[in-house]
């Protein structure tokens, strides 16, 4: 039997390739980390509002009903000059596309609000991956691009909701302001709400084709930018990379 002799720079390639391995494990354990929104229960957890000393806000709208406000919405955002996203339904897109352009081409952001509003969290993962592509589909067909942000219909997602996302190079989106204007709330109850609860990097939910919105949204944004406030999107205020999200769905750039 042979024996194999170990020298001393056999020992010296054989750390130095372990710690070369070592090191890639963190490496990519690290970038793992600082993405990273689940909780102590394995929970995911979408981006509720950001943390952030900026005195900007992202007024969202959620279009699932009808679109005879969209010109309306456009400018009263416009007086303002800001800059809102609107979560679309598939089936809205394909029923008002020129309503998608009009929003696109004021410089508003369009995001993915489903195919047809199902409940995501009773989907799995290919069926909500299928329905999200599916309202991508019409997205990119009335305004050339895909949306690049997700909310679950009515909020209501699981870990399936933002694994399917992000296998789609996309973002998930909550709330931390709700307007409950679909509610039928008055335009000045909706405007106490909102200005009451707003603050740095808040992300304000609002729905398009509801009798007091418009009013509200006008009163919101004349208070907010009176006290120093920037309307911006989504994809504005959110961090793209290097960030956790804590147990609230308060998005925090890492160091």
């Amino acid at each position: 039997m042979k024996y194999k002799v170990i020298t001393r720079n056999t020992l010296v390639v054989g750390f130095m390739l372990c710690l070369a391995t070592v090191l890639i494990v963190a490496g990519i354990s690290g970038r793992l980390a600082i993405t990273a929104n689940s909780n102590d229960n394995g929970r995911l957890i979408p981006i509720y509002c950001v943390d952030t000393t900026e005195k900007k806000v992202a007024i969202t709208f959620d279009a699932a009903w009808g679109a005879d406000d969209t010109e309306e919405l456009i400018g009263i955002l416009k007086e303002y000059d800001a800059k809102a996203t609107v979560f679309v339904v598939g089936e809205w897109a394909r029923k008002y596309p020129d309503s998608v352009k009009a929003f696109y081409n004021a410089g508003h952001e369009i995001g993915n609000h489903s195919d047809s509003h199902k409940a995501y969290s009773k989907l799995n993962f290919d069926e909500i991956k299928s329905d999200i592509s599916l309202c991508g589909d019409s997205v990119e067909a009335a305004i050339g691009v895909r949306p690049a942000l997700l909310r679950a219909p009515s909020g209501d997602y699981s870990n399936n909701t933002i694994t399917a996302a992000e296998s789609l190079s996309m973002k998930t989106i909550q709330w931390s302001v709700d307007s409950l204007d679909w509610q039928g709330l008055e335009s000045d109850e909706i405007v106490k709400r909102v200005t009451g609860a707003a603050e740095n990097g808040s992300i304000i939910l609002f729905h398009n084709d509801v009798k007091n919105t418009p009013k509200a949204l006008r009163g919101i944004l004349d208070n907010l930018s009176k006290k120093g406030y920037l309307f911006v999107t989504v994809s504005e205020l959110i961090y793209s990379d290097d960030f956790k999200i804590d147990n609230t769905g308060k998005q925090i750039k890492l160091p």
